[in-house]
């Protein structure tokens, strides 16, 4: 049976939605996005949000937010890539308030790794897994057993003395005008950092930068098992979305 699920996905650079079967993990239809507004505060965020809900009728239920932050009981507590009002905001009641409807707020990399995990590059992995994804800052996901440790911040270990996600991420490698040898070299050292650290048996490697995958996967290197996300730039709101459904 087909249930639908809207899911969101807000970013640095823009915010994208979708409708999800959630039973499936596939889109219905193909996503919608708009500009992530300047400044990125919680007013103008969630008018956004909004407005995408409001052209995509005929879901049902919670909705999912996949969010750019540390998300705890739908509240934010970290807002390294979007303004610094929301820090300490109430995201999922202002949603919810603004869509007339439940929503669930999760982090956008969590999101991403939830939907890998059921549905694409990780299903089936009982070991150790953690998806990251390459965008405007670097995101990370870990999985032991099939389980999701929520909220974690690889994107800010220190590479280089700065953090990871100022050093490697996709927005670095376009703002320095990096070509992928060049960006690659710089990965495989976060890689490495992260190895040394947990002992992954797999990386999936998201964001939509993953949807190039074949022309920098030769320049990759990692004892651990090295896979491209499944649902590439799409996996965050996905994952919103099967997260919301689990909610009900």
């Amino acid at each position: 049976m087909t249930r639908l699920v809207l899911g969101i996905d807000v970013g640095g650079s823009s915010i994208k939605a979708a409708l999800v079967d959630a039973s499936t993990g596939q889109l219905a239809g193909q996503p919608i996005s708009v500009p992530t507004p300047r400044p990125s505060s919680p007013p103008a965020m969630i008018q956004a949000i909004a407005g995408l809900a409001a052209r995509l009728p005929g879901a049902s239920g919670c909705v999912g937010v996949a969010f750019p932050s540390v998300v705890k009981g739908g509240t934010v507590y970290t807002a390294a890539n979007i303004d610094s009002g929301w820090i300490g905001t109430d995201g999922a009641g202002l949603a919810a308030q603004a869509l007339s409807r439940a929503v669930l707020f999760l982090n956008d990399a969590d999101a991403a790794g939830l939907a890998e995990m059921r549905f694409g590059s990780g299903r089936g992995c009982d070991g150790t897994v953690i998806m990251l994804t390459f965008g405007t800052g670097i995101g990370s996901a870990l999985f032991t057993g099939g389980k999701l440790f929520p909220n974690t911040e690889f994107g800010h270990l220190e590479i280089m003395g700065r953090d990871a996600e100022k050093w490697a991420s996709a927005h670095v490698r376009t703002a320095e005008g990096l070509d992928f040898p060049a960006w690659v070299a710089r990965v495989n050292d976060y890689l490495a950092a992260m190895y040394r650290l947990f002992w992954p048996d797999v990386f999936i490697l998201g964001g939509a930068v993953s949807e190039r995958f074949a022309e920098f996967a030769p320049l990759l290197k990692s004892p651990a098992e090295l896979r491209p996300a499944h649902f590439g730039g799409h996996a965050g709101i996905i994952g919103a979305a099967l997260a919301a459904f689990d909610a009900g």
